[in-house]
């Protein structure tokens, strides 16, 4: 544990390459990583903080998240100062091939996620604090925040249910240093604003002097000793403090020093000794307990209707002994979901996220950065709240698993503010996603399989309404995959579909047959990564496509499908959700928006007339 005097020579020097680096790189966040260079130095070495730095990924070291990202001069910097990297290597921030990126990512080792999308980072800390209870480990978990974040909603998601949860083993930091981007804060420096609004929601509060040592010592302390509810400390920093010319003034956001203010800026905080260094205690050597995974049976219906909603439940249930690092979240609304089926069983492993999508993401993002499987479940239109948080996901190359139900205007008369119909196409966005849209109970317990053993984002779309059992019970269904349920040498043109239009495209097949026109019809469950091969060697073997979706036409399966088949000089169709939704029988709504059996037969005799 360094001495006091040894804290403000480390906080000295990290003040210098937080300003050396975003000098170099000509841009950068320099007075926000000064304001709380004192904070994360007494975290980081006043003998609080447990962490072996030649293990990184070691189960007990603490973890910090910088939910404030654009402070990563500061975090690089007080990485340096723990010898992990270099004074060569701090000057390149935010260069090409540097892993020192503008904000966090994992692409350097000691960041947990990907921050610097404000009023996220709080939920991560406590995804991986639910992981330490889950595992019985004694870290803790740091989040320094910025006071213009706390303005968030997905801030006090996250305040709420970690009070629930009582969890002694996060702690805050809201580095208040006064000024946002563009002036000041809503409360500026009146922490009892913060101190009341967070103590209101079951949070121990400890108001600071964020450049005090004597104060932040005992902060950092009586904060890992508090037991039965999470710890905020609410420090009072200044802006660009260390500079004078810098400190509590506006207008300095984002803005790296020229050099000749450089040179006045070190002067006043003094280079002193650069090749100052300080050791980080390391933490006990414990294990945890790793269950073996073991053996499970394939998936088992008989021929009664069972919605794809369901299945998704009993698969949970199914494979969990196959996959012990699964932990299901569901947005209270598990008895819709089906998650409620995993619940029952093992309801030690899956976490009541309620009304509150953002934080649940952010909190599955935490679970999987310490190695969880996290499934993710809510209605597929209440998952649009929280794309933010699934596309830092992505950044964080996070290996998350999620499942949107009642998709579509299949629902019925709940009406358009629960029909998911935006989900597809908000997931197709996310760099390197796979996207499963089953069609019956089979396909979808072994896209919930295929989702368990692959590494990385996943979604899966379920319905509402029972569907036949399409499949047998051993029947795979592989990432990149599609199925062609019907084909002949004959056939006119060629019906692509998935989940509730996948059964109305059969029933349309039955129709035509009967008028001695013959399709062929095909399973898209595997939307992204799609089997362009299939989809291109049916549009060219028939005389075109169409494609049948309970999705609106933007950026979903149809428009997947025409990218595949844009290089070919084939006609596709697309039939999708094009009129405002209403409440409404099913069928009358499939109908209404031209996606049902009834509009496929006519669009096929449209088509045949055409080429008449």
């Amino acid at each position: 544990m360094a001495s006091q005097q040894e804290l403000r020579q480390l906080a000295s020097l990290i003040r210098t390459y937080s300003l050396l680096a975003t000098t170099e790189a000509g841009s950068g966040h320099p007075t926000s990583s000064l304001s709380a260079a004192d904070l994360m130095t007494g975290l980081f070495f006043g003998g609080t903080f447990l962490f072996d730095i030649e293990k990184p990924d070691h189960p007990n070291n603490d973890r910090l998240i910088f939910s404030k990202g654009h402070a990563s001069p500061l975090f690089y910097a007080v990485w340096l100062a723990a010898g992990v990297i270099t004074e060569q290597e701090i000057l390149t921030l935010r260069k090409f091939d540097s892993r020192l990126e503008g904000h966090p990512t994992p692409a350097f080792p000691f960041a947990e996620a990907a921050t610097g999308s404000l009023g996220q980072g709080l939920s991560i800390g406590l995804g991986m604090a639910m992981n330490a209870r889950l595992e019985r480990l004694p870290y803790r978990t740091y989040v320094l925040l910025g006071d213009g974040e706390m303005t968030e909603g997905s801030q006090w998601e996250a305040i709420q249910i970690a009070a629930h949860y009582k969890l002694d083993n996060l702690i805050g930091i809201i580095d208040v240093n006064r000024l946002g981007q563009c002036g000041p804060t809503m409360v500026g420096h009146d922490l009892r604003v913060y101190e009341k609004r967070l103590a209101s929601f079951g949070w121990k509060t400890l108001c600071i002097d964020g450049h005090d040592f004597s104060e932040i010592l005992p902060a950092f302390s009586e904060a890992a000793a508090t037991s039965d509810r999470p710890c905020m400390i609410i420090a009072r920093t200044t802006k660009g403090k260390g500079v004078s010319f810098l400190e509590d003034t506006n207008g300095w956001h984002g803005k790296p020093l020229k050099k000749d203010d450089l040179e006045k800026a070190l002067e006043e905080i003094g280079n002193g000794d650069r090749s100052i260094r300080a050791g980080i205690r390391p933490p006990a050597d414990l294990k945890p307990h790793t269950p073996a995974a073991i053996g499970i049976e394939p998936p088992s219906y008989d021929t009664h209707p069972v919605s794809t909603r369901k299945a998704y439940g009993n698969a949970l249930k199914r494979i969990y002994p196959r996959y012990p690092q699964m932990v299901v979240l569901d947005a209270e609304v598990s008895n819709s979901t089906y998650s409620e089926i995993f619940k029952k069983q093992y309801p030690e492993r899956f976490l009541e996220m309620y009304i509150a999508e953002q934080n649940m993401v952010g909190v599955a993002l935490g679970l999987a950065a310490r190695g969880k499987i996290p499934f993710v479940s809510t209605f597929a239109a209440f998952l649009t709240r929280a794309f933010d948080q699934i596309r830092m996901s992505r950044y964080s190359d996070a290996n998350i698993k999620i499942c949107g139900s009642h998709a579509g205007v299949s629902i019925g008369q709940d009406g358009p503010s629960q029909m998911g119909l935006e989900d597809i196409a908000m997931f197709r966005t996310v760099l390197g996603s796979v996207v499963f849209y089953p069609s019956d109970a089979i396909s979808t317990e072994r896209a919930v399989e295929e989702a368990a053993s692959h590494r990385g984002m996943v979604y899966i779309r379920t319905t509402r309404s029972d569907t036949p059992i399409l499949y047998g019970s051993n029947e795979r269904f592989p990432i990149g995959g599609c199925k062609i349920l019907r084909q002949s040498k004959d056939d006119f043109i060629s019906l692509i579909a998935a989940g509730i239009t996948l059964h109305e495209a059969l029933a349309a097949y039955e129709e035509l047959k009967n008028r001695n026109i013959p399709v062929r019809v095909i399973d898209l469950y595997c939307i992204q990564p799609m089997d362009a091969e299939t989809v291109r060697k049916a549009a060219l073997e028939t005389n075109g496509v169409i494609t049948i979706e309970d999705h609106f036409a933007q950026g979903g399966l149809g428009e997947a499908v025409m990218s595949a088949l844009a290089p070919l000089a084939v006609p596709v169709h697309s039939l999708a959700v094009r009129k405002m939704p209403r409440s409404g029988k099913p069928m009358e709504l499939l109908e209404y928006e031209g996606i049902s059996r009834n509009a496929i037969v006519r669009k096929v005799m449209e088509i045949k007339k055409s080429r008449q």
